[in-house]
């Protein structure tokens, strides 16, 4: 009995969808996507954190959800849409959620806010009136060392109202 390779190529040109733009890498489809966002595209918004997808630092939105870009191989993210923390704002025109951090102070050492803020859009976008409880789940995978996690709820609720405002505009 004979094995066949797999039809699927185990490298090649692959095209992904990052920050609404199509962007085209040849690497292997087991290459974490953390490190082509990082390393390839220059994004430095997701960062390495523990390597193991549980720190929360390298958090990106897959379709809107957030997923662990240091353990999802590239190959998951093709035909869906990348979301990283340079697609939200811009230094000139600040996403609601980054303004509401900012506003609130809850930023430290600021490693894990890629992850805070990147959870909080998922969260926001499925639930635009989060309760306390709501927050501590949405963000529960999401480690800060710094402490400044009152902070960050406080930004969380904040940016949630800065959202409602922006819609009745």
């Amino acid at each position: 009995m004979s094995v066949s390779a797999s039809a699927t190529p185990v490298s090649g040109p692959l095209t992904l969808t990052v920050n609404g733009s199509a962007r085209t890498i040849d690497v292997t489809r087991d290459t974490p996507l953390l490190y082509v966002l990082r390393n390839d595209f220059e994004l430095n918004g997701p960062k390495y954190g523990c390597g193991l997808g549980q720190c929360g630092a390298c958090t990106v939105l897959l379709d809107g959800g957030p997923a662990r870009s240091c353990v999802v191989p590239v190959a998951a993210a093709i035909g869906r849409e990348t979301l990283t923390l340079e697609g939200l704002g811009t230094l000139d025109a600040l996403h609601p959620i980054q303004r509401a951090f900012i506003d609130e102070q809850a930023a430290q050492c600021g490693y894990c806010l890629n992850g805070m803020i990147m959870s909080t859009k998922a969260l926001l976008d499925r639930n635009p009136e989060p309760d306390d409880a709501d927050i501590r789940d949405a963000l529960r995978f999401n480690l800060c060392r710094c402490g400044t996690h009152i902070e960050i709820m406080k930004a969380v609720h904040r940016a949630a109202e800065y959202l409602k405002r922006e819609q009745k505009r």
